[in-house]
């Protein structure tokens, strides 16, 4: 499995939503599949921060080579600053199919936080 930290990326913002654009290589995101993936502090961790999948709209396929990932602000209100890790698996299939790869993403705690009532 491929291991990405992502240095060039946003980190996720606890209360903020967030937005990732992956890409691949080669054309390896289909349209019409579904996806879906969760987020853990490690990959070991049994507890789900949370998941995100094509049929919430957390995983949209832009192209054959690129995805969109996203957090709403709820689901980042509970992170802790540190590192979490996601991974994508294709739901569409039987069995589904890991994507092989794992994504280390930083969260951090905004200054301007506390905004909504």
């Amino acid at each position: 499995m491929t291991v990405a930290t992502l240095s060039e990326g946003p980190a996720i913002l606890v209360g903020y939503a967030w937005r990732l654009q992956i890409e691949a290589e080669a054309p390896v995101f289909v349209d019409g599949a579904s996806y879906a993936g969760h987020l853990r502090l490690k990959p070991s961790d049994p507890t789900l921060l949370a998941e995100l999948s094509s049929a919430d709209g957390g995983i949209e396929h832009i192209t054959d080579t690129v995805l969109e990932l996203s957090l709403t602000p709820a689901q980042t209100a509970g992170l802790t600053p540190g590192r979490v890790v996601l991974d994508l698996v294709r739901t569409d299939l039987e069995p589904d199919l890991h994507l092989g790869f794992l994504i280390e993403i930083p969260v951090m705690l905004p200054v301007t936080r506390g905004l909504s009532p």
